[in-house]
């Protein structure tokens, strides 16, 4: 009985596949409007040629287009659109946070107890940071750069990991003169003893105190928060769950080990910078603005 349904169904494969071949030539003969011609184009009517099958493939595109996906390298996420085209602090989602891997953070055995109001639980031993805390904290903090940033004050990014000296010089460079960075070690007694490190006429003449101060990577820095603390400087970081919340004014709990992590949260800092100082820098004309017109109005008519 196997034999005999064999030998019935034997012709109808013998169909399929016949017709199987001749559907992969048509497609072979059609995927020469996609192909550059491989030979070159030596007279009139190869060019002639070349430009009808250029014309029938842009014709089949405009046609069968909106049947299929619309999206592009361009309006989908790619992992490196965190560090060279950062979002806005009022389009950051959940899902970027996620997606960078921000809600992982140590050991269990290794959380802080001042972190336990941040964390969201344990997995497989991990804690999980909850991120419905971190995203307001980190618009509070793009709020804070922001303002900043609008009155003329200065900011500097620190990153003192390989990994983080080109994010920071980034968010350094969306600020202009407003902002600066440090990517390698942080010197010991840069602020309190500005002094002997910059020279008398430097530190007396120039501002070398800068007026906030965001730590990528808080617990090899904690020198440098130390004398952001003894300065009055405000500071923001990002903390992990192995260390304090309190040692920095306003924390982003968040993956402190993450590069894209690092890179979303300084990228999204610096756009809000970028904001501030624009609006500093239309205030400022504003006030030369009416100064102008002040001083053209005290001048007396002849």
């Amino acid at each position: 009985m196997a034999l005999s349904l064999l030998r019935h169904r034997a012709p109808a494969v013998a169909r399929c596949s016949s017709l199987a071949a001749a559907g992969a030539a048509r497609v072979r003969q059609n995927s020469s409007f996609a192909k550059v011609e491989e030979r070159p184009l030596e007279s009139p009517e190869d060019w002639t040629n070349f430009q009808l099958k250029r014309a029938q493939y842009e014709t089949l595109l405009e046609t069968f287009g909106e049947f299929g996906s619309t999206q592009t390298r361009d309006n989908t996420f790619q992992p490196h659109h965190t560090l060279h085209r950062p979002v806005a602090p009022k389009d950051v989602t959940l899902s970027a946070l996620i997606a960078s891997g921000a809600h992982f953070g140590h050991s269990q055995k290794r959380m802080n107890p001042n972190f336990v109001p941040y964390a969201y639980g344990v997995r497989a031993g991990i804690t999980i940071i909850d991120l419905d805390h971190t995203l307001p904290l980190l618009r509070r903090a793009a709020q804070v750069v922001r303002g900043v940033a609008a009155r003329g004050g200065s900011v500097v990014f620190v990153g003192t990991r390989a990994d983080l000296r080109q994010p920071v010089r980034m968010a350094a460079e969306r600020m202009g003169k407003q902002g600066y960075h440090v990517g390698e070690r942080w010197l010991p007694g840069t602020l309190t003893n500005r002094v002997h490190m910059f020279g008398p006429e430097v530190a007396r003449d120039e501002q070398v105190i800068p007026d906030l101060a965001i730590f990528l990577n808080p617990i090899p820095n904690i020198h440098a928060i130390r004398e952001c603390a003894l300065e009055h400087v405000p500071t923001i970081g990002i903390v992990d769950s192995n260390v304090d919340p309190r040692i920095v004014m306003y924390p982003i709990p968040a993956n402190d080990e993450s590069t894209r992590t690092a890179e979303l949260i300084s990228g999204l800092l610096s756009v809000a910078g970028r904001e501030g100082v624009a609006i500093y820098q239309e205030e400022q004309a504003k006030a030369a603005l009416a100064a102008s017109k002040r001083a053209r109005s005290r001048e007396p008519f002849v």
